[in-house]
């Protein structure tokens, strides 16, 4: 089965200035992501999609070949992910003349997935299904402590007859960290509509996404204590 890495790095991000070069542990961020990659297939299969000219100087350093920027209009707030993944994958089926069974998509923002998770991930897929979706047990649950407005009034998101949040059904939340998905569906169809989705349970620890500087500390701290 061939499979395509894509790693994506937009430059503008605004929680976190310049967040995918910025030196986490002594390593830029983009690094994390870039190590597993290398481990998991040959540079030749691994497509760093950028609109920055610095994150791909830094991307070119640690290694990898970065034979194309993104286009201006893939990298704009508005810009879906679907696009950005379905650029990549033509580019590169042009680029190498073969096809990619499936994606592997390593977002920079989960730097503490580690290499196991990822192999499990890739072994749980099977060209049957649409995606293998990494995600943690979510904190929060719709049966028990989220509410929807209606007429200005909160009302349970989900109905039961739950007084202990333990009773409830278990639900997940994606962690943004690992997606294989099937590069059929994904032309076929928007990510959201799959219905054939296998989750791969990862801790709250290596779940950890850098959204924010307080997510950053977060790190920080979880570095300095391991």
């Amino acid at each position: 089965m061939n499979f395509l890495v894509v790693i994506t790095a937009r430059g503008g991000s605004k929680g976190i200035p310049k967040k995918n070069i910025k030196l986490l542990n002594g390593k830029p961020l983009i690094a994390y992501s870039i190590d597993i990659a290398k481990q998991i297939a040959d540079i030749k299969d691994i497509c760093f999609t950028s609109d920055s000219d610095e994150i791909i100087e830094v991307a070119t350093t640690l290694g990898l070949e970065v034979p194309f920027k993104r286009p201006a209009e893939l990298a704009t707030d508005t810009a879906n992910s679907r696009d950005v993944i379905l650029h990549a994958l033509d580019a590169y089926e042009t680029l190498n003349n073969k096809s990619y069974d499936a994606i592997l998509l390593l977002q920079p923002t989960s730097p503490f997935r580690t290499i196991q998770q990822v192999k499990d991930c890739i072994e749980l897929y099977n060209n049957s299904i649409d995606m293998v979706v990494s995600a943690k047990q979510a904190s929060a649950n719709p049966y028990y402590n989220l509410y929807e407005e209606h007429n200005g009034y909160l009302k349970p998101s989900k109905e039961g007859n739950y007084t202990r949040r333990q009773d409830c059904p278990d639900v997940w939340e994606f962690n943004g960290a690992i997606y294989v998905i099937n590069s059929n569906s994904l032309r076929q169809q928007k990510m959201k509509t799959f219905s054939k989705v296998k989750k791969y349970v990862m801790s709250e620890e290596t779940s950890l996404d850098l959204d924010t500087l307080l997510d950053w500390k977060i790190a920080e701290f979880y570095l300095q204590d391991s």
